[in-house]
């Protein structure tokens, strides 16, 4: 069993990774970080570079002892459903994906990835918001 978490190169992905390594030391699981590319397939090059940003992400955190696995898999143009088979696929025991505000019209028109992983996910599934910025706007 592991905790998977749903990268990418946002505030809100690296918010969820960041959680993610919090949930897998608080339950004793390991972590397995997934990335869904809209490539139709996927080089050694796509999981290093993975790699790297994860390790750099957790080490700005303060996280670099953190271990983990990497799984980089093609889309097929359903990332969702890519994200939900993925999941299944590593037997993770709990699902972290990060996750913006957008308005009731934009979430009507362009559908959300997020919202479909959660209703399809066989298991929990902790969203994420990135951190505010200052209320001083």
């Amino acid at each position: 069993m592991s905790v998977a978490v749903v990268v990418s190169e946002s505030p809100e992905g690296r918010e969820a990774l960041v959680r993610a390594v919090e949930e897998a030391e608080l339950r004793g699981l390991g972590l397995t970080v997934l990335l869904v590319v809209p490539e139709a397939s996927v080089s050694e090059e796509d999981r290093a570079a993975t790699t790297s940003a994860t390790q750099q992400i957790l080490s700005g955190r303060g996280l670099a002892d953190a271990s983990f696995s990497i799984r980089v898999e093609p889309d097929a143009g359903d990332p969702a459903g890519a994200i939900v088979d993925l999941v299944a696929d590593v037997g993770a025991s709990l699902l972290v994906i990060g996750s913006k505000r957008r308005s009731a019209v934009g979430k009507f028109l362009m559908g959300s990835t997020v919202q479909r992983v959660l209703l399809d996910s066989a298991v929990p599934v902790l969203v994420v918001k990135a951190p505010q910025e200052s209320a001083t706007r």
